[in-house]
């Protein structure tokens, strides 16, 4: 039986715009222009020879369009469950999984080998970059966020919250009694946050302890580096702690004043509510939640 349907990119944009009561919402969930939305909805509306929203200072469903919303809902739901089931078809190949790169190294590699230890079958692939991928369109599994979250439209398991700590290696820490010695010593400044209005640099974090002097600072482009460097007894750093997690507690790096910056931020495992009871999914996902459990608190 042949079906007569408009072009799904068309009921896509009605959808979402229907939805959000919104062309710009819309376009950014689908990432098009809101034109392009516009165009789509004009197009459907030719295509069927009704309209299907009273356009005005406040947009407003037509009649028609408020009663096929749900199905549209349900039917773009059940094509997405079944692209999962194909998708389920491949659960043989390797799990991927992106995640940002200094996150990566710093906490998960070191945690790897229990995973595999656990789950031999599964051939894990990390995808490393600090880029939001599209499951959608990408080849990935699952994916680690830092952020705020929530995460429209995926499953967001919040795996542990972040703060920023001030570290030292033991031969400097023990001579550092509070935080008015540091300008005596090398602060060492990681540039890669500088993306992240959050993280303070030395002075913001110091004038807010109330010490103001001319400091000496030493910069680097890379999280890895500034850990090298601190547990090097080069200098004191600002870090997020799951970074220094693992230094702080074999030794290497000692946090200073008993000083923690909590922040909103923290890191998400997020996947496609569709994709959850993937075996190999489920899997990591439990461990990853197992893992977080077990980190020590900041």
């Amino acid at each position: 039986m042949s079906r007569r349907l408009p072009q799904l990119t068309a009921l896509r944009a009605l959808e979402a715009a229907a939805r959000h009561l919104s062309f710009a919402r819309a376009a950014e969930e689908l990432h098009v222009t809101p034109a392009a939305i516009s165009q789509q909805v004009k197009q459907l509306e030719e295509y069927l020879g009704v309209s299907l929203f009273r356009r005005g200072r406040n947009m407003a469903l037509s009649h028609a369009a408020a009663n096929a919303l749900p199905l549209l809902s349900e039917g773009f739901d059940q094509l997405e469950r079944a692209v999962a089931r194909l998708r389920v078809g491949n659960d043989a190949g390797p799990l991927v999984v992106s995640v940002p790169p200094t996150f990566a190294s710093r906490w998960l590699v070191a945690r790897l080998d229990d995973f595999q230890s656990q789950y031999p079958d599964i051939e894990l692939h990390l995808h490393a970059s600090r880029r939001l991928v599209d499951f959608a369109v990408e080849e990935v599994d699952l994916a680690i966020r830092f952020g705020a979250g929530p995460y429209s439209g995926l499953h967001a398991d919040r795996l542990m919250p972040e703060a920023i700590v001030p570290v030292a290696a033991p031969a400097l820490a023990a001579d550092i009694a509070a935080p008015a010695d540091l300008p005596r010593y090398t602060l060492l400044s990681d540039d890669a946050h500088l993306w992240d209005p959050t993280f303070p640099d030395w002075d913001t974090w110091l004038s807010s302890l109330g010490v103001e002097a001319k400091l000496r600072i030493r910069r680097f482009s890379d999280s890895n580096l500034v850990i090298g460097a601190a547990t090097a007894s080069l200098g004191v750093a600002l870090m997020w702690h799951s970074l220094v997690v693992d230094e702080l507690n074999a030794g290497r790096l000692q946090r200073l004043f008993g000083s923690t910056l909590p922040t909103g931020h923290g890191y998400y495992l997020v996947v496609p509510p569709t994709r959850l009871q993937v075996p190999k999914i489920a899997a990591f996902r439990q461990w990853m939640l197992d893992q977080a459990q077990r980190q020590s608190a900041p």
